[in-house]
């Protein structure tokens, strides 16, 4: 049994320890330890919208565990972000033993982390033990409480009839993707939309670090993006629209597709933040309706490592060669650096002349046509042309279209 002086030096511990985690850095880098030890174990979780929910709740968690431990409480509130957690697993229709097995891992991650901490700390032994099993008793009550909770949000939300609607969708659609055999007219009909037609998948969520949209905790943030993707089916499509939720405030989409399509700066895409919108290529039947949702999940992926000064809506027609380039960061790098040289650098004046080159190489190297999408006189771009061959230390001919590569990184990546 430890001393009192054990005792406040254990509580000391403890209280530095938490105020030295608190804070927002090393919290993000702790959640994102243990979470990473969850998805190992959980590969469902390697969706986006999942693991930022994921994210969510853990953070959340995090905060509560982490405040009790200078505390003689040993009741931890569930928060919120836990409870949209649990809702997004029943909504994705996946089994409540995912859920359980998400808190049993992760109490074995925080127990492995503040392990790890310990021996490094190189505290007395006895004190190293009286802390362990103080974590331990904590974790488990935070554990065996969040479960009991979590089950009820789980249940509550695949047990309604509406979510049980969801849920049915959720696995048609989940069989679509992974490319099982299904019987086109019966799938339509549950789904309510019709697979033997065209289409166009999308994929809306909100950013990260922007004003959340309005939610009253039951998926109003996911209504709101249903609206916006309503407009589009009206506008855009010939009215056909499903839609499911993949997570507390991101949606996936499909509309019916009959005519062209308008360019992707046309205003009919546009929208308002904190929402974005991924764009795949429009295509028929249940391979266009898988290949589609791949694209606009692969355009999902570069907006979310572009420049935050990018577009809201972004198309996979315009970001494939930079979705392709970017899936290993260091090559595409090195080729921006190789390919580009001096006209990498951050300064306003390579950025002008890379976007003039940009325009020269896509307008098949017409000064007459760059000069038009630039707004600049022809004789502005031959100049241009001429300090840029000169920069590089080659011409343009030889070089063409692992320049065009380049640039297309370089728009959307950044340099």
């Amino acid at each position: 049994m430890a001393t009192t002086a054990n005792s406040a030096e254990i509580r000391q511990w403890i209280a530095d320890f938490v105020a030295e985690t608190l804070p927002g850095d090393t919290l993000e880098q702790v959640v994102t330890r243990l979470d990473n030890a969850i998805i190992a174990r959980i590969p469902e979780l390697r969706d986006p919208d999942m693991r930022r929910d994921l994210a969510a709740s853990s953070r959340a968690h995090a905060v509560e565990v982490l405040s009790g431990l200078t505390q003689d409480r040993f009741h931890y509130p569930v928060p919120e972000e836990a409870h949209a957690f649990a809702r997004t697993v029943a909504r994705r229709g996946y089994d409540v033993r995912l859920l359980l097995r998400v808190y049993h891992l992760g109490q074995e991650a925080v127990i492995d982390y503040m392990t790890e901490v310990i021996e490094q700390r190189q505290l007395p032994q006895d004190i190293e033990r009286s802390v362990l099993l103080r974590l331990f008793d904590r974790t488990t009550r935070w554990a065996s409480h969040s479960v009991e909770t979590l089950t009820d949000t789980y249940m509550a939300e695949r047990e309604s009839g509406l979510r049980a609607a969801f849920t049915q969708r959720a696995e048609i659609v989940r069989a679509l993707l992974d490319g099982a055999e299904v019987d086109t007219e019966t799938a339509s009909g549950r789904l309510g939309y019709r697979l033997a037609q065209r289409h166009l998948a999308l994929v809306l969520w909100t950013d990260v670090d922007s004003a959340p949209l309005p939610s009253d905790g039951n998926g109003e943030a996911v209504g709101q993006l249903d609206r916006i993707v309503a407009r589009y089916a009206t506008a855009l499509g010939n009215g056909s629209l499903l839609t499911m939720p993949s997570g507390a405030t991101a949606l996936w989409a499909w509309i019916g597709v009959d005519g062209e399509l308008p360019e992707p700066d046309d205003p009919a895409w546009s929208v308002e933040a904190p929402v974005r919108v991924a764009v795949g290529l429009p295509a028929a039947h249940t391979t266009g309706f898988r290949d589609s949702h791949r694209e606009a999940v692969a355009a999902r992926h570069v907006a979310e490592r572009a420049r935050p000064d990018g577009p809201r809506v972004l198309h996979y027609s315009e970001v494939e060669v930079a979705y392709l380039a970017g899936a290993d960061e260091s090559a595409m790098r090195s080729l921006i650096d190789r390919e580009l040289g001096a006209l990498a650098a951050p300064d306003a004046q390579s950025a002008r002349l890379r976007e003039t080159l940009h325009a020269y190489l896509r307008a098949r190297r017409s000064p007459d046509a760059a000069a038009k999408l630039l707004g600049v006189h022809k004789n502005t771009v031959r100049y241009r042309i001429q300090r840029i061959e000169e920069l590089l230390g080659h011409s343009l001919d030889q070089r063409g279209p692992r320049l065009e590569i380049a640039l297309d990184c370089v728009s959307v990546y950044g340099v």
